[in-house]
């Protein structure tokens, strides 16, 4: 499949609808660690009472010296119950993003993800955007992020599209060229109750088109994160948080602790598909009362036995070799080797591709020219 992926970042969009389509899935052939349908049921047959509860709390966008004071408070110091760091995944696009932060939060022992250089408009960009244009975004962004932050190349593993609009097959080529492991982009109404596990795009997806166009080609080796969506008051499917029409009053903490408790039951009490709690943080940051209620919530799961706050990348490794819960509580931690940062603070660059000059707060050299997509490193 390597050459399709090549032929793909060649040719436009146009060539690449012409791949042949994915097959219906076969479970006899697709088999983990390195292939799985998609499907609602418990990888390898596990019982629900048996199976671990992840809990993927998630931040879009540029990270700077407002937001991070809501990571602190809210992320810092929190382990899990078997006294494993609790996780959390940020997924983080470049302009105005502060480098120097980004490594901090890596440090943490927190997963940074990636969701573009450009972050522009108009959302049809990424809807027609071809397999060459999400090279760039996404896999430009790879050298970029491990570049100015200074955390390892291979940390980067995953992606969210900008306005979660997929681009058919476009951004999975990408990801297999450049070795991205899994896609977070993907909402999911159909599959809540019970949600849809992950699963690789080795086969056809059953799962619903929300927000088209969706992959439709066999591309070995990615795996998808579905968004399984909440249910707002009105029973309106929501995929992200702060997306949600119908929601408590935003100064009412106990009655947001019991929307998210709520949302969390219907895969806790079901079959513990992975619960997501994908947010902005302005949203924290205008809404106390939220954020308090969060805090909670996070200590409720870290007080739980066989529920666990992880990085997405975590569950992508239980899925490649599940293991009931009480095993899974008795495996190391995950361990990483922090990385320094040579903080740098560059500026003002110039930029390319407006009229705008940058400052960028970095763990590196400086850049010549404020780094853009086909500059990505500012040379």
């Amino acid at each position: 499949m390597k050459w399709v992926a090549v032929f793909c970042l060649v040719f436009t969009l146009v060539a690449c609808q012409d791949l042949p389509l994915a097959e219906q899935c076969d479970e006899e052939l697709c088999q983990l660690p390195d292939c799985r349908c998609s499907s609602i049921n418990i990888p390898r047959g596990l019982q629900a009472r048996d199976t671990p509860q992840f809990v993927l709390v998630t931040f879009d966008d540029n990270v700077n010296i407002i937001n991070i004071d809501t990571y602190r408070e809210v992320l810092y110091n929190r382990q899990n119950s078997n006294s494993c760091p609790a996780g959390a995944t940020f997924y983080v696009n470049h302009e105005y993003n502060n480098y120097q932060l980004v490594n901090e939060l890596y440090n943490q022992g927190f997963e940074i993800a990636l969701h573009s250089i450009t972050h522009q408009t108009p959302q049809t960009y990424w809807q027609e955007a071809t397999p060459e244009i999400m090279a760039r975004e996404f896999g430009d962004q790879k050298i970029q992020m491990a570049h100015f932050a200074n955390i390892p190349y291979e940390s980067l593993k995953g992606v969210r599209i900008p306005f979660l609009q997929l681009g058919g097959n476009s951004s999975f080529q990408a990801m297999s060229e450049y070795g991205l492991e899994y896609d977070c982009t993907w909402p999911t109404i159909a599959y809540t109750e019970p949600g849809l596990w992950p699963y690789t795009l080795d086969y056809a997806s059953t799962q619903d088109c929300v927000i088209a166009p969706c992959p439709t080609a066999s591309i070995p080796g990615v795996w998808v994160i579905p968004m399984v969506s909440w249910r707002d008051l009105n029973g309106t499917p929501c995929s992200m948080v702060d997306s949600c029409p119908i929601v408590p009053p935003f100064s009412d903490e106990d009655a947001w602790y019991r929307f998210i408790v709520t949302n969390f039951e219907r895969h806790y009490l079901n079959n513990r598909a992975p619960f997501g709690f994908y947010i902005h943080e302005w949203y924290l940051a205008v809404n106390p009362a939220v954020k308090r209620a969060l805090i909670r919530f996070l200590d409720l799961v870290n007080n739980l036995n066989d529920a666990f706050m992880v990085n997405s990348h975590e569950v992508i490794e239980w899925m490649r070799n599940p293991v009931p819960v009480d095993e899974y509580v008795q495996q190391p931690c995950r361990t990483f080797t922090p990385t320094l940062c040579s903080a740098n603070s560059c500026g003002p660059l110039a930029s390319e591709h407006n009229e705008v000059d940058y400052w960028m707060q970095i763990c590196n050299v400086c850049p010549r020219v404020y780094p853009w997509i086909n500059n990505h490193l500012g040379i």
